[in-house]
């Protein structure tokens, strides 16, 4: 049986992302595509697997989503402005499903955290689904499975693809000001800093920095442990972990984002441990922002909730 899902903010990144994956979904099926900025071009402009399709981005505001039958809304607007349209489809929808993409209700214990590594039950028959932020889903499959064993706070080195800025015009995402540059930004209590640690137990200090490629991740994470670590039972302690993920990789070698680039998976590798202390270990974790780091773990949560199989529309 087809399910029917509205998106809202089809424009972006994320949701052209999102869109290339329903186009070949083979049970969630697009009813509506809304854009306050393409109303009436074909969702083809943005998302290319539907090239030859007739489908047209529609203008939609909150006080109209009742026109609209959808099960499911998935909302990819900026931060801080969901709200008006999670009340909206709670008046017109009160049964509907609704994942929203952005920050405004991760921190909030109505809404279930959308990662499903880490919370899956939950995430069976959620109705209210926040999706993570694309560097906290990083650290935190690169930490969980040593959760409750740091002596400190981890610390988290990220870099970013310029899409991470979003579409946007702004001096994350200006190819002049980033041609052979790197840069800091938001060094302290970042948003994802405070969501990894909320939702991990666990402070963390996190400093990103965006670069000159278009997409990916690439986190470095340097742990201070309360016991002695080898690298060898490091990998074994991961690859445990993480056995039974179709959608995390742990390698030995240091991981790179060419190899998750246009991807669905995460890979966690390069542990290294200090040999003149061996409390001390790196960790690398690389995935794909716009995929893993945002609209295919979309469709990961959606299918969970939906009571289908997981790897739907994003098979490994």
């Amino acid at each position: 049986m087809r399910r029917s899902v509205a998106l809202i903010g089809g424009r972006g990144y994320v949701g052209a992302q999102f869109l290339n994956l329903m186009a070949e979904h083979p049970v969630l099926e697009l009813r509506m595509a809304s854009s306050s900025t393409r109303a009436g071009a074909p969702i083809a402009e943005v998302a290319e697997k539907w090239e030859g399709r007739p489908e047209t981005f529609r203008s939609l505001k909150p006080e109209e989503v009742g026109r609209v039958e959808a099960e499911v809304w998935v909302l990819a607007v900026p931060n801080g402005a969901a709200r008006p349209w999670v009340e909206a489809i709670q008046r017109a929808h009160p049964d509907a499903v609704i994942l929203d993409v952005g920050a405004d209700y991760r921190f909030d214990p109505a809404w279930t955290y959308g990662l499903p590594e880490l919370n899956r039950e939950a995430l069976r028959a959620a109705d209210r689904i926040s999706n993570p932020g694309c560097y906290a889903t990083a650290a935190q499959l690169g930490l969980a499975p040593l959760a409750g064993e740091f002596a400190g706070p981890p610390v988290i080195f990220g870099i970013s693809g310029h899409s991470g800025a979003g579409r946007t015009p702004s001096e994350r995402n200006d190819p002049t000001r980033l041609e052979e540059n790197l840069i800091p930004y938001a060094l302290s209590d970042h948003l994802h800093e405070r969501e990894i640690g909320h939702h991990l137990g666990q402070p963390v200090r996190f400093h990103p920095h965006v670069a000159a490629f278009f997409r990916g991740i690439s986190l470095t994470l340097a742990l201070e442990l309360k016991e002695a670590a080898t690298e060898g039972s490091l990998l074994d302690r991961y690859r445990a972990f993480f056995e039974s993920e179709p959608f995390v990789g742990v390698q030995a070698e240091i991981p790179e984002i060419r190899q998750v680039r246009q991807s669905v998976h995460t890979l966690v590798g390069g542990f290294t441990v200090d040999v003149r202390d061996p409390r001390r270990a790196v960790l690398v974790v690389v995935l794909d922002n716009l995929l893993k780091g945002a609209s295919s773990q979309a469709i990961q949560n959606l299918n969970l909730s939906l009571g289908l199989d997981e790897s739907q529309g994003i098979e490994p």
